[in-house]
């Protein structure tokens, strides 16, 4: 019988399965075990997916009695091997270029396997003690890295989205009451000042700003997106035009959302411009660090000149940090901007805690129950310090400067901008024909087909995302094990997949 296995008599006691005193033993076996499971896949995972399809997994999921338990984890474990772990997409591996997915570090799962296990919620200090104060201490360091000074606070989050959507709320939140306190609008309602709100933001920022604003009530017509410049940057001309017409026509610019690392583009819009902006029109700058976060402890840090001046930033610890997901935090220059999402609870956090100085950072967040997720930043902090994190971006970095130089020369592809990050927008340009290359209906399908095809072969991942319409691949950077022979790789077999289908479009045409 498997070491895992419960012994005949007592099969069906489940609380056996409890971590307490008595069953440590066996969560040391299982968790030893599974351990080593997962590191022998990890060791032979020889291509980042297998390709399986959707119609060729399912059943294989479907067919599993979730009433019927196994009694063994073992068993289990073989289990998940044909469910997940066999055809999971695997981020570790160097030609996983797709989305921004990044490997994680060792320390940062030593923090996953001790923060899953004791399980403390970081919602108060009777849950959590120690956690409180290691999270509180890492909000402090990030916030001194990014430099708002001593009234900044926040919060870990789930997500970048999470992060926006609550800057989103604190900006909507300060802007009603500056407007309804202000002289002469002591008359004022909720509800004239909220349909006259806008949110202010590139045309290359992410989706969560407008879906944040229809979340926040507003609706996604109360972004208003300003036009980017040849790198894929907020024009700051653009944004001035656009907060006067709306100082003109009695508009509200509640904030203005400047990206530190564009989702496609990796693009860094004009922070001190930006800030100079929101200064003039009394706008809240948010800055959506989510990607480009790990400039904070880059060699490059001087690319984030002007984010201190921001009232709000978002940091993704899960992406540029190294971090297992999820690991994100909202920061504020003003740690009374955080009241915004304060309510008491008699049975949580009753207000005499507060008056007693007794730190619940459920005052300071949108969930109640949360994970100690700031564990694993500060394990890996204490491992390899901030500047191993920053080696690790930088190398990216320069692996995508690299490959930027990779495709420039390379007459099968054209790529949009040179990236500021670690992000590349190409594609593969037809050339067989001066018919083909002109055809911009058969370039998307070409490029469409050779990264689904790329994708069914478990070679290699490429994302995709559009420009102006048509159709780009893209790769996303976050491997410092990823070589520029893996691009180079990578780019002959999108340019062969492009080139069977290219065939078969001809064929047709042949045979008649």
């Amino acid at each position: 019988m498997s070491l895992l296995a419960h012994s005949a008599e007592d099969p069906a006691d489940s609380r056996t399965h409890l971590l307490t005193n008595g069953t440590a033993p066996h969560y040391r076996t299982a968790v030893t075990e599974s351990v080593k499971r997962i590191s022998d896949r990890i060791a032979g995972t020889a291509r980042p997916f297998t390709g399986i399809s959707v119609d060729g997994l399912t059943p294989t999921v479907a067919a599993v009695d979730l009433d019927t338990p196994l009694h063994d984890a073992t068993a289990a474990l073989d289990e998940l091997e044909d469910v997940y772990l066999r055809d999971a997409v695997y981020f570790h591996h160097p030609r996983y270029l797709a989305h921004l997915n990044c490997p994680v570090v060792i320390p940062a799962l030593v923090g996953e396997a001790v923060l899953s296990a004791v399980n403390s919620s970081l919602d108060t200090w009777d849950q959590s003690a120690g956690g409180t104060l290691i999270e509180r201490r890492l909000i402090d360091w990030t916030a001194g890295r990014i430099g708002l000074g001593e009234r900044a606070d926040g919060i870990f989050t789930s997500g970048g989205s999470q992060s926006n959507l609550q800057a989103m709320l604190l900006a909507r939140d300060e802007a009603c009451r500056r407007e309804l306190a202000r002289d002469g609008a002591s008359d004022a309602r909720l509800t004239d000042v909220l349909p006259r709100l806008r949110i202010l933001t590139s045309e290359c920022s992410h989706f969560s700003i407008r879906k944040s604003a229809t979340l926040l009530g507003m609706g996604a017509e109360a972004v208003i997106a300003v036009p980017a410049d040849e790198h894929k940057r907020m024009r700051a001309d653009a944004l001035a035009d656009a907060l006067a017409r709306c100082h003109a026509d009695g508009l509200i610019p509640m904030a203005v959302v400047a990206t530190a690392g564009t989702t496609d583009f990796g693009s860094i819009d004009p922070l001190p411009e930006t800030a100079d902006l929101c200064a003039r029109y009394g706008a809240w700058m948010h800055v959506d660090a989510a990607y480009g976060c790990g400039l904070l402890v880059s060699r490059r840090r001087g690319l984030l000149t002007g984010i201190e001046r921001a009232d709000s930033v978002t940091v993704d610890y899960h992406k540029s940090f190294f971090q297992p997901v999820s690991s994100s935090a909202i920061l504020v220059r003003d740690r009374a901007t955080l009241r915004h999402v304060t309510y008491h609870a008699d049975y949580l956090n009753p207000r005499r805690m507060a008056e007693r100085r007794i730190p619940n950072q459920v005052d300071k967040s949108i969930q109640t129950t949360r994970r100690f997720d700031a564990l694993k930043l500060w394990l890996t902090l204490r491992v390899m310090g901030a500047q191993g994190v920053g080696e690790l971006f930088d190398e990216v970095i320069d692996r995508a400067a690299d490959a930027w130089k990779l495709l420039h020369d390379d007459p099968r592809f054209e790529v949009v901008v040179e990236p500021q990050l670690s992000t590349l927008v190409f594609r593969y340009v037809p050339g067989t024909g001066p018919a083909q290359a002109l055809d911009p209906a058969l370039t998307d399908r070409v490029n469409l087909h050779a990264r689904e095809a790329l994708f069914a072969s478990g070679d290699a991942i490429v994302a995709g995302t559009k420009v102006d319409g048509r159709h780009y691949l893209k790769f996303t950077l976050l491997n410092p094990e990823t070589t520029l022979e893996d691009i180079a790789t990578v780019l002959d077999l999108i340019a062969e997949h492009a080139g069977t289908f290219l065939a078969a479009q001809q064929q047709p045409a042949l045979s008649a």
